[in-house]
């Protein structure tokens, strides 16, 4: 099959696209649109692959050095191109995933034009209208019969406004931004959020022997080992990571949790933060505000540390259950308790002066948000979430690709990307196979412009919120 769609495979320039017109135009060059791509090449299906940079650079411009997958090797499943290395229990490193991706794009040669951004898709006279920018300045429309946005969720860096409250000494960089401890002054670091991000920047920094001060929330978290084998080993066996985001009672809830904080680093290992305390790390509840040199946490660590202990401790007795069910031969594991407990303190909002406690620098872990202002169609609820099931939109002809349990938790990611992309190839037979693939005008503006309603984002209303995406 491989060697089929290496022949389909060819490299449009950003010229030719001016006035060209495609079966399918695909928005985005990560994993998810390359999935995609790689799909639609093996159903010799015409399509282009639009990507603004180039082809995965997130992992590349948003990563920092010392990052790894969470997740084992063997669960990276592009179409055609399983993990190819001799480590597939270890973790990848950054540049060991960046090579992954390069190695699967040379494998079957998209039709992807880099350097091209695009920056309206709306219907007109029948069609998909996408019109782009390119890197070297040039512009082009091109129309499509159909259309998947593979843009991923991390898209706006969203840093909370009290951070424009800080003393102009302390230097500040987004999790997005972060690289290594060099980057930040000498002195002790703030980290906000104990999502993945947070959690690994925060021992990056621990490590480096920086103090570190912690502000925790809500995120949950998990062994990385249990009873012998990796805690994804374990819940992939189960199902966990197949199982539908339409069986459960509240869709939209899940698809905001905030992942597990683990790490694969050295080989993989628990992030306990109860840990990190011990050695030297400063755990606070959740950064509530920032006034005249001091920050105010709220009165919630303890209830933050229990409650990820929780989702740890309730993911192991899943566990337990089911090699018992099952009758598995597995080694007993012993569970331990708490080894540390924040003082009593910690239940009354606590404020720290910035400067007396040495601080420095803060990262920000909080999260990414959606710019879709782009898409001028009918396909998004009250929150700025595009509306779909399992990827297809109201708007027929329209799909979303890579969206966090855009339909199992393994969606968007190494894991799941490929199942989502083989079932929209399906989904755009099926259109191509009906004979129609008109797009109705689905948008009519009862004020203004789309550009004075939803303006560009360089020149855009500094009060806009991008909707949050992941934590």
């Amino acid at each position: 099959m491989a060697n089929n769609v290496r022949s389909i495979g060819n490299r449009p320039s950003a010229a030719t696209l001016d006035g060209s017109h495609h079966g399918v135009v695909v928005i985005g060059g990560g994993q998810a649109g390359l999935s995609m791509s790689w799909w639609l090449a093996e159903r010799g299906i015409d399509h282009v692959v639009l990507e603004s940079q180039t082809a995965g650079h997130e992992w590349r411009d948003r990563r920092w050095d010392s990052f790894c997958l969470v997740t084992p090797n063997w669960q990276c499943r592009l179409p055609g191109f399983p993990y190819p290395g001799d480590d597939p229990d270890g973790f990848m490193v950054r540049d060991e995933i960046e090579d992954y991706l390069a190695a699967f794009v040379e494998s079957f040669r998209p039709p992807l034009v880099e350097g091209v951004r695009a920056t309206r898709l709306r219907s007109a006279d029948g069609a998909f209208e996408i019109r782009t920018n390119g890197a070297d300045g040039s512009a082009a429309t091109l129309r499509a019969d159909q259309v998947v946005v593979a843009t991923g969720p991390y898209q706006i860096p969203r840093t909370p406004r009290m951070a424009e409250r800080l003393p102009e000494r302390i230097a500040q960089l987004h999790s997005s931004e972060y690289r290594n401890p060099d980057q930040l002054p000498e002195g002790a670091v703030l980290v906000v959020g104990t999502g993945q991000s947070g959690c690994q920047i925060a021992e990056d920094l621990h490590l480096a022997g920086r103090t570190v001060h912690l502000a925790t929330g809500t995120a949950p978290r998990v062994a990385r080992f249990y009873r012998g084998r990796d805690c994804v080993a374990w819940l992939h066996e189960m199902g966990t990571y197949t199982k539908g985001v339409d069986e459960f009672d509240d869709a939209d809830a899940v698809r905001f949790r905030t992942n597990h904080y683990v790490t694969g680093r050295d080989g993989g290992r628990d992030i306990d933060l109860r840990r990190f305390a011990l050695e030297g790390m400063v755990l606070h509840g959740r950064l509530t505000g920032i006034a005249h040199g001091m920050a105010r946490f709220g009165p919630d660590l303890r209830a933050n540390l229990d409650g990820a202990d929780a989702v740890a401790e309730g993911i192991k007795d899943a566990i337990d259950a089911y090699i018992a069910d099952r009758g598995i031969d597995a080694p007993a594991e012993e569970r331990r308790p708490p080894v540390w407990e924040p003082g009593p303190e910690a239940e009354d909002p606590a404020e720290i002066d910035l400067a007396g406690a040495g601080i420095t620098g803060v990262v920000w872990a909080t999260g990414f948000g959606r710019d879709h202002r782009w898409i001028e169609l009918p396909v998004f609820d009250g929150r700025g979430y595009p509306t779909h099931a399992r990827g297809v939109t109201s708007q027929p002809g329209l799909y979303f690709l890579g969206l966090p349990w855009q339909h199992t938790w393994g969606s968007g990611r190494f894991s799941g990307v490929a199942d989502d992309a083989e079932h929209l190839v399906g989904q755009i037979e099926r259109v191509r196979r009906a004979g129609d693939t008109t797009v109705a005008d689905g948008l009519h503006w009862l004020a203004g412009t789309p550009s004075s309603t939803f303006p560009e984002a360089e020149h855009a209303d500094e009060d806009w919120i991008a909707p949050r995406t992941v934590a």
